[in-house]
């Protein structure tokens, strides 16, 4: 008879015990977390009343993959992009509140005579809450769209990133025992180098990927190179020191901003759904009832602690932010409760083996508890609120409506203000990116050289290798950030020049400081200093080409970055059209007409380089130039400051073209009295275009247009070649003058 492995047996008894408890906990409308984690219990070794699991190593193996698919999937909903959304409201909020149950959970643990590493967790446990737990009960209770829900769910948002920072720093606290020391301050810098470096990396290179091999992919291949990504970033992050939740979470993140984020969110769910389950699972496996039964009294101090610290710190920090006291007081009973991240943190501390035996179960008891209690709070907040607002005074809730209404107030930011925010990010951003070429120059370039070429060869051809792929950042670092409208007004007004030019100083300075470290690492410092002196003088030489290799990349990066709302947008104008019962145009175009910012990066281009009509499916109609008007320009006609370009083009391109002039410029309403208009015209059998090719029907000379579309027999052909031959019954798309197209329409 065949021999079974034990890892087989103990899936089959975890698996069966977990679909026999769920679907119990499923009938008394229960959450499921619970039922996995009793499901543990009961084939635990420590429970001796029923089969217990053979080989717990290997199952913690498989937990291991129900934390990564887990935090991967929390990534895919998360995305940074909403965290820079969510508003100071919920920063506050989240803050406060990890700050506070922090200080609360270790001052527990202390007086109840605990180790400082157990108290330490303890607060760290206290310091999150439960994502899972919380959206699922307020689902249930129909109240998604109530204020103090978008703001709870911000709040979660901002947890799930100070939940990332708290194991980094757990993680070095352990082995430096002080959170003051060098080493837990390089693993913060190191923190917000990757993070940085993963975030501009990821955003450029993997939408890119995902568009570019879309017509390759079905579900299945696409939920390969998905998880071949999740676990690439694991062993990446692994590599540099974090933990492998830290990788799983931030690739997740990433392809959030991807068009195919919701794709890939449906078919990673039954992944994440069964390695979260063996997760849950192996949690009930490390409870001991008999620890429970003897740390009975610190469970029930615990949880009240946790209730009632996290309503008055969440709370609070909501009120602080602006909110009402009713909206403050939901938020914070809707908060109360730990959860997964919290056993996350906990078997953080087992792993390392620095928190005492008790702490795991003890903490699973708490979540359990206050699991069961959320959906009771939550229910419980509104009448609450009513008691206590009863016996309020009218003094008191005058006082707190004043409060709450003043700290809604916006100030207005500066211009001095955008200037010096752009001038730190821009110092940071680029910074961490050239560091990052010159760290895989020494590590991967330089060995490769010193191995296969002579000194003086490879050390030339390395460095001016190096020193190419840095040039548009060293570029984007000494100028980026003075080609705003802020600095321009600013410098115009002959405003900071002392600080303004204190900043140039301290840019080039830097990008001086990265150009003689590269060369540096491959000559000695005197050759370097001759050659960072040449390279200088190229860089100011060839630096019109150097802005344009930069330009190209941050388009791209923009463009990425904002594809998935384009492509979200331009879907609900569709679903919308086809509610309406509307018959679209070819393109659903437009007239729409845009400004051209003074330091946007088209400047100097013609429109053949720009490539608008192949790249976004636009037409520029025409260019007013001060008192110049060029109806229809050519492929060689250029773009300079202040011009207003009137472009056929739809809602969705519009937006697009913004994202290219510049991602903060709004368009201006549509243009509907221009001295051009979008018409059309159907070739009848007397027609003299008929069978004549758009160049040979002289349409552009005509009417001093262009032929933009063309439908036939049901098929629009968008931008069409000029080669092609019109046919009976086409209709033709052509934007023109507006005269001259009345005598061929």
């Amino acid at each position: 008879m065949h021999h079974l492995p034990p890892l087989i047996t103990d899936l089959a008894l975890m698996l069966g015990a977990a679909a026999i408890i769920t679907l119990l906990f499923k009938w008394m409308k229960q959450p499921l977390v619970l039922g996995y984690i009793i499901a543990g219990i009961l084939v635990s070794p420590n429970f001796k009343f029923a089969p217990s699991i053979l080989e717990v190593s290997d199952v913690q193996v498989w937990a291991e993959f129900g934390v990564i698919f887990l935090l991967f999937s929390l990534g895919l909903e998360f995305s940074f992009k909403k965290l820079v959304q969510v508003g100071g409201s919920s920063s506050v909020a989240a803050s406060m509140e990890a700050i506070g149950m922090m200080a609360l959970g270790y001052g527990t643990g202390q007086l109840m005579g605990w180790s400082t590493m157990d108290s330490i967790f303890l607060g760290a446990v206290l310091a999150v809450s439960s994502t899972t737990i919380i959206i699922k009960a307020i689902d249930e209770l129909n109240l998604k769209k109530k204020k103090f829900a978008s703001l709870v769910f911000g709040i979660l948002i901002v947890e799930d990133i100070i939940a990332i920072g708290i194991l980094v720093l757990l993680s070095t606290f352990a082995t430096t025992q002080s959170f003051f020391s060098v080493e837990t301050g390089l693993s913060i810098l190191k923190l917000v180098f990757f993070m940085i470096l993963w975030f501009v990396a990821g955003i450029f290179f993997i939408p890119t990927l995902l568009k570019k091999a879309r017509h390759l992919m079905n579900d299945e291949i696409l939920l390969i190179v998905s998880l071949a990504m999740c676990l690439l970033m694991v062993f990446l992050a692994s590599h540099a020191g974090f933990s492998a939740a830290l990788g799983a979470f931030v690739m997740g993140s990433l392809l959030a901003e991807t068009t195919k984020a919701e794709k890939i969110e449906h078919l990673v769910a039954p992944v994440k759904d069964l390695f979260g389950a063996i997760f849950f699972v192996s949690v009930g496996m490390m409870i001991n009832l008999s620890v429970i039964g003897e740390y009975i009294v610190p469970i029930l101090i615990i949880t009240v602690v946790c209730i009632v610290g996290k309503i008055i710190t969440t709370g609070l920090g909501a009120f602080i932010s602006g909110n009402t006291l009713k909206v403050s007081l939901q938020t914070g009973m809707s908060l109360a409760q730990i959860g997964e991240f919290s056993f996350i943190i906990a078997s953080l501390g087992v792993a390392l083996n620095v928190t005492s035996d008790f702490l795991y179960p003890t903490i699973v008891a708490v979540s359990g508890i206050t699991t069961f209690t959320t959906p009771y709070l939550i229910k419980w907040s509104t009448p609450f609120f009513n008691w206590i607002d009863k016996r309020l005074p009218d003094k008191v809730k005058f006082s707190l409506a004043k409060y709450s209404s003043e700290a809604q107030t916006i100030s207005a930011v500066s211009d001095w203000q955008q200037v010096v925010r752009s001038f730190i990010i821009n110092l940071v951003v680029f910074s961490v990116l050239l560091t990052a070429i010159i760290y895989l120059s020494s590590e991967v370039l330089l060995p490769f050289v010193s191995e296969y070429f002579e000194d003086r060869i490879g050390a030339v051809s390395a460095s001016s290798l190096t020193l190419l792929l840095m040039a548009p950042f060293l570029w984007a670092l000494t100028v980026r950030n003075e080609q705003t409208e802020s600095f321009a007004r600013i410098f115009s007004q002959q405003q900071y020049r002392g600080p303004i030019w204190i900043m140039r100083g301290v840019k080039l300075a830097l990008a001086l400081f990265f150009i003689l470290f590269v060369l540096n690492l491959f000559f000695d410092i005197t050759i370097a200093l001759v050659a960072a002196f040449i390279m200088v003088v190229l860089f100011a030489v060839f630096r019109r080409k150097i802005q344009v290799l930069y330009d190209r990349l941050e388009r791209r990066f923009i463009a990425n970055l904002n594809d998935r709302e384009l492509q979200q947008e331009l879907m609900e104008m569709q679903q919308a059209a086809s509610i309406r019962n509307v018959a679209l145009a070819p393109w659903d175009a437009h007239l729409t007409t845009f400004e051209i910012a003074p330091e946007s990066p088209v400047i100097g281009k013609t429109l053949e380089e720009l490539r608008w009509r192949e790249q976004i499916g636009v037409n520029v109609a025409m260019i007013k130039r001060g008192q110049i008007t060029i109806v229809v320009p050519q492929r060689h006609e250029r773009i300079f400051p202040c011009d207003r370009l009137f472009v056929i083009c739809t809602d969705a391109q519009a937006i697009k073209m913004n994202a290219v002039l510049r991602p903060d410029r709004k368009t201006s309403e549509n243009f509907r009295d221009a001295e051009v208009e979008l018409d059309k015209f159907t070739i009848e059998p007397d027609s003299p275009f008929l069978e004549k090719t758009i160049r040979e029907s002289g349409l552009r000379s005509a009417t001093n247009g262009l032929v933009v579309g063309i439908e036939r027999n049901g098929v629009r052909i968008l931008n069409p070649e000029s080669t092609i031959t019109f046919e009976l019954g086409d209709v033709v798309w052509i934007v023109g003058e507006k005269q001259l197209l009345e005598k061929v329409t």
